[in-house]
């Protein structure tokens, strides 16, 4: 800029000017991805176990010390749909059931095969980030009955640079098949071979091997049924009992839906049997847990780990006991559907909770903004970096959607008891619609467990207002779906 000799003063012409390009080189920057350059973006890994209630991860030291006490964890974070595949894809691609089409873990209407056919695989969070030049990495459990009759053992689907899934015999943890990069590798029943250990140290020389920003996601197979444990925990948790909360066992279901009124009280060795599911359930969380050490010293050692975003959930929750379930999930009650959520990273005050509601619909979109990807119109969800940075985003989410089908195929549908159902979680009811016209009202403010079924003496209008959220939320598709979580 030039002073004027005669006054001393900046010309007013070129001063204009000046403004003018500082406000173009400010509107340049805005424009630019979210931290273009590679070497500033974040690494992100994203754990998800399998099957996981709430309640139970301060039984885990690794996880309780590097990931809750240094991070931030959701408290009312749930799930689209109580089952695995079905949330699993909603998980990948934002979406909610009724939008992406797969219904339930089996063909014809769910399961990989309904993935697979149904060309969803084409936009995942893999191919976001992948096309936002992230080296990425799928390792453990993909989507129920992958690969299915569809597609052959050594097939990858796009938007990963390594993969590791298993192919066959996956939920017992040995013996399995694995698909590695599309080789497929054999695996036995020696101690080497536990698969949580298998992808720990896969996921530490993907890590030590990465030299660009890196997208790794490791969906365990722990705690699934069976659950079985590595050798060195099978003898952890001895005499430990399953929670006993007023939910448990529940004694009186007279005015609950036919299937939950179907279902008798549990007898003493069932009791026994949900402990000991209980225990073996924690034994193979320890597995997962020295999988999360690994990773995070993995992270350490090479001196990325504080510029890594770390993530933790569940596909969904898991009954043992409650609401007279021995064991099982795909039913509306907070046991199944409302699951663990925990993100440690830059930015996120260690040791905090996050009151909002969240669902897993918003995971895809939360570390597509972190790693500056494009998330595609179709996408539903919110993404969580304003909260995670401490923020209270004005208009937030006040519904979740959770939508259940039961499976054509007969031996699949035995494992459940309860009907189709659209539910609607606020932040003070769990409204519930079953296929069978009847319907589950709790106030949660009064009755947190459940017990009190309120829709035959509820206030006509309540019944309607929440009647009609829960509509419009099974209505939404892409953007009108932010619009529709709003509603009161």
């Amino acid at each position: 800029m030039s002073i004027s000799r005669r006054t001393g003063k900046c010309d007013p012409v070129l001063k204009a000017l000046c403004r003018l390009a500082c406000v173009l080189l400010l509107l340049s920057s805005a424009a630019e991805p979210l931290a273009a350059a590679g070497a500033t973006r974040p690494n992100i890994v994203f754990i998800l176990t399998d099957d996981l209630e709430t309640g139970t991860l301060s039984h885990f030291p690794v996880i309780s010390r590097e990931l809750v006490q240094q991070g931030a964890s959701f408290d009312r974070f749930f799930v689209t749909n109580s089952w695995c595949c079905p949330s699993r894809t909603s998980i990948l691609r934002s979406q909610y059931v009724h939008s992406h089409g797969v219904l339930t873990n089996t063909a014809p209407e769910g399961g990989f095969d309904r993935f697979n056919t149904l060309g969803l695989e084409r936009s995942t969070l893999g191919t976001w980030m992948k096309d936002a030049g992230y080296r990425t990495a799928l390792m453990g459990k993909f989507l129920n009955h992958y690969p299915g009759n569809t597609a052959p053992e050594t097939y990858v689907p796009p938007g990963w640079d390594e993969w590791a899934v298993p192919v066959r015999a996956l939920y017992e943890e040995y013996g399995y098949r694995l698909n590695e990069n599309g080789r497929l590798a054999d695996y036995g029943w020696s101690a080497q071979d536990y698969l949580s250990d298998v992808l720990a140290r896969k996921a530490r020389d993907f890590i030590t091997g990465s030299d660009q920003p890196f997208f790794l996601y490791i969906p365990t197979i722990g705690p699934h049924n069976p659950a079985n444990p590595a050798v060195r925990h099978a003898g952890a948790f001895a005499g430990v009992t399953a929670p006993r909360p007023p939910s448990f066992n529940q004694p009186d279901v007279s005015r609950e839906p036919l299937w939950l009124r179907s279902l008798p009280p549990l007898d003493a060795a069932q009791i026994a049997a949900v402990d000991d599911r209980y225990r073996t359930r924690l034994r193979s969380m320890l597995g997962v847990d020295d999988l999360v050490g690994t990773v995070i010293e993995t992270l350490r050692a090479t001196g990325k780990l504080d510029n890594t975003y770390l993530f933790f959930g569940s596909d969904n929750g898991f009954h043992l006991g409650t609401h007279r379930l021995k064991h099982g999930k795909t039913t509306p009650f907070d046991e199944a559907i409302r699951v663990p959520f925990v993100a440690r990273g830059p930015g996120i005050s260690p040791g905090t909770t996050i009151g909002q509601m969240a669902s897993t619909v918003d995971i895809a979109p939360t570390i597509a903004e972190l790693g500056g990807a494009t998330v595609p119109t179709f996408a539903e969800g919110r993404s969580l970096v304003p909260l995670l940075r401490g923020q209270q985003p004005q208009p937030w989410r006040r519904n979740a959607l959770v939508e259940f089908t039961r499976p054509q195929d007969a031996s699949s549908a035995r494992q459940t008891p309860v009907p189709p159902y659209q539910a609607l979680r606020t932040e003070r009811y769990a409204f519930v619609r079953y296929a069978t016209g009847e319907t589950q009202l709790y106030d949660l403010a009064t009755d947190p467990y459940e017990l009190n079924n309120l829709a035959a003496t509820a206030d006509p209008a309540l019944v309607a207002s929440l009647d009609r959220r829960l509509q419009a939320m099974r209505a939404c598709s892409g953007a009108t779906c932010r619009q529709a979580d709003t509603l009161e």
